[in-house]
């Protein structure tokens, strides 16, 4: 009988020892240092908007900040990009974050709501939480998902992947950032 428990106590650790990294891995926030390079960024260069070519034709990323409390990050194409262009060439960044809320391609549009500014979180912190807009749908990353009426694997696998877009986002705008004018 001792020898049975001993058994069990040992499967129930190894089993927690290997379940473990993966369920912090799909709660740990990739974006959180970029955000908090960008926040700095944008602090220091005293900016509230900002805005770049993205990594594929047409598209572009803009971002509205609110200091210390939290960034609105949006990416999308345009059919006729021409007054994206032309506004950022006048560095009117807010009218390009505009721009991409309205008058984008909905389908190639995500939006992110990052409350708190520090990186796209798992669950709700407190009373706030993180949610993200992908071509018509949105997802709230209050950490209920039978709320959401998703499994907590399509739950995990959704923000992993928001998350991970959210981290090349970011990581556009910082490249602009840094470029010299």
């Amino acid at each position: 009988m001792t020898l049975t428990i001993h058994r069990l106590r040992g499967i129930a650790l190894a089993a927690v020892l290997v379940l473990a990294p993966a369920v912090a891995t799909a709660q740990d926030s990739k974006s959180a240092t970029s955000v908090t390079e960008l926040v700095k960024m944008l602090d220091s260069m005293k900016l509230d908007s900002f805005a770049v070519k993205g990594g594929s034709p047409n598209e572009y990323v803009g971002v509205l900040y609110f200091p210390g409390s939290q960034l609105l990050v949006v990416t999308a194409k345009f059919d006729t990009p021409w007054r994206a262009d032309s506004l950022l060439d006048q560095k009117n960044y807010r009218d390009v974050y505009i721009e991409l809320n309205s008058a984008s391609l909905p389908q190639s549009k995500m939006f992110v709501s990052d409350l708190g500014a520090n990186g796209l979180r798992f669950k709700k912190d407190g009373s706030v939480y993180d949610t993200v807009d992908v071509g018509g749908k949105t997802y709230n990353f209050d950490g209920d998902w039978k709320k959401a009426k998703i499994t907590e694997d399509d739950y995990s696998k959704t923000y992993s992947s928001s998350d991970q877009q959210y981290m090349q986002m970011i990581q556009m705008l910082l490249a602009g950032l840094k470029k010299p004018s």
